[in-house]
């Protein structure tokens, strides 16, 4: 599956309609940006269960600004709507393999649990799903 291009309309349907969600933060004037690009591509392709998809922070500066963006590129990783990654830097194929392989084998029941105990809720609340920076690795 190729990548997709996210704004502020579709970025929220996007992550809690799909498992794995990984998303690239970047600009048209960002020359670590255009040299990972095909790197995101490519595991766009190698993970086709995986939802890789960009914002483009000239064009969704709202966006970038809600979601803390304050260099670029920056990728941020959603499993279940849990923020499990969020990095400012350009990954080389392997790092962003390894860190793929990681996400895919967390147990996210044990992770549910645990933002439901720190958060004091039993259930899951929407309220709060982008305050666990906590989960990176």
């Amino acid at each position: 599956m190729a990548t997709v291009n996210v704004t502020k309309d579709t970025m929220e349907s996007t992550i809690e309609e799909n498992d794995i969600v990984i998303v690239d933060f970047w600009a048209e004037w960002c020359g670590p940006c255009k040299s990972f690009a095909p790197t995101f591509e490519k595991a766009s392709n190698d993970h086709p269960d995986i939802v890789f998809a960009k914002v483009d922070t000239e064009a969704e500066q709202d966006l970038a600004g809600a979601f803390g963006i304050r260099s670029i590129p920056t990728l941020m990783i959603f499993r279940e709507n849990v923020v499990l990654f969020n990095q400012a830097g350009a990954l080389p194929p392997a790092a962003l393999s390894d860190i793929i392989s990681q996400v895919k084998a967390l147990d996210m029941e044990a992770i549910h649990k645990e933002i439901a105990e720190q958060t004091g809720d039993a259930g899951h609340s929407h309220a709060d799903e982008h305050d666990h920076a906590g989960h990176n690795h």
